[in-house]
């Protein structure tokens, strides 16, 4: 099993659990859009540190852009298995002819 479906797993459990107990029930308590905020805020953050260059400190906000991104499928009850779906739909399509593909 790759990490990324190991820590989907994680948080599909930890939705159940107390607030108190986790912070990832925490932030799935708070709702869907305190999680979307979040992954915002991470994803800014991980942004910022590809702009300074700082591949160490990229590494550590990319791993947390990751996991409030998990953090957030979960809270509108979409699996990881859809979102790698859809990318494996996508393999071998030009990115510019996939965008011109899309719906409005």
């Amino acid at each position: 099993m790759h990490i990324l479906d190991q820590l989907a797993q994680t948080i599909a459990e930890r939705a159940a659990a107390d607030p108190d107990s986790s912070w990832t029930a925490k932030l799935l308590a708070k709702g869907p859009e305190k999680c979307a905020e979040k992954f915002g805020e991470e994803a800014v953050e991980a942004i910022i540190e590809a702009v300074k260059g700082d591949r160490d400190r990229l590494t550590s906000e990319a791993a947390d852009a990751l996991y409030h991104l998990l953090v957030m499928l979960q809270s509108r009850d979409v699996p990881l298995s859809n979102v790698l779906d859809e990318l494996a739909r996508r393999q071998g399509i030009s990115g510019l002819d996939e965008k011109a593909a899309r719906k409005p």
